[in-house]
């Protein structure tokens, strides 16, 4: 049987942090290779890593990037933007913990904090072309997860109108990623609306059966 598969690959925003080889591009997918990883997932969230405003505006800095990795050894499989796309969508009763996934100037201000993540999910789309690839990986955010307990009971139709919502939200970023010819695949998380199959089912057909596609983490 025919297979894609050419080796495990590593998503790097779990290991990025302030000290080598975990604070820069060239180290860490230096330090993925070492340990046997053919692929890596680069984060769009984290600048020390990857500056996404430079990808989506420089060709050369994405021909570096797919350099650096090349020269380590390993293969970019997809751009994550999981960050960005939970701020999307945020329920109310989250705004304060996902604050933290936008810069400070944002804190406190929900409408723009989600246009800047509306306009960061657009640019990934430009860079992930610029980069060559076709696949990028996301979250949908969070509407109506917050209402999942059935009790007290939800008033009728709340959740119906919280995924039509996340249609109005994603369907013109997934026009955008297909005309740049990328798709994304959305996590199936807890915490996401988008949580198993049948959520992802109701995503699709909120966005006018869009193609689109379930990611599975193993974590």
């Amino acid at each position: 049987m025919e297979t894609q598969i050419k080796g495990p690959g590593l998503f790097l925003a779990q290991f990025a942090g302030a000290d080598a080889p975990f604070n820069s591009l060239s180290e860490i997918v230096g330090w993925a290779a070492g340990l046997g990883y053919k692929g890596v997932q680069i984060p769009t969230f984290d600048a020390r890593l990857f500056d996404l405003d430079t990808a989506a505006n420089s060709q050369t800095y994405c021909d570096d990037v797919k350099g650096i990795c090349h020269d380590a050894g390993v293969e970019i499989t997809e751009l994550s933007t999981h960050l960005q796309g939970q701020l999307v969508a945020v329920n109310p009763v989250y705004d304060e913990a996902f604050d933290a996934f936008a810069p400070a100037h944002l804190h406190g201000k929900p409408a723009a904090r989600k246009d800047w993540a509306i306009d960061q999910m657009m640019k990934a789309a430009i860079a992930s072309e610029r980069l060559g690839l076709s696949h990028t990986v996301s979250f949908t955010g969070s509407l109506a997860f917050p209402f999942l307990y059935p009790w007290p009971q939800r008033p009728a139709g709340l959740v119906e109108e919280a995924f039509a919502e996340l249609g109005r939200r994603w369907t013109p970023i997934l026009n955008h990623y297909k005309d740049h010819g990328q798709d994304i695949g959305f996590e199936i998380h807890p915490g996401e609306d988008v949580f198993d199959g049948a959520t992802f089912e109701m995503f699709v057909d909120a966005c006018g059966g869009h193609e689109a596609a379930m990611m599975s983490s193993p974590t």
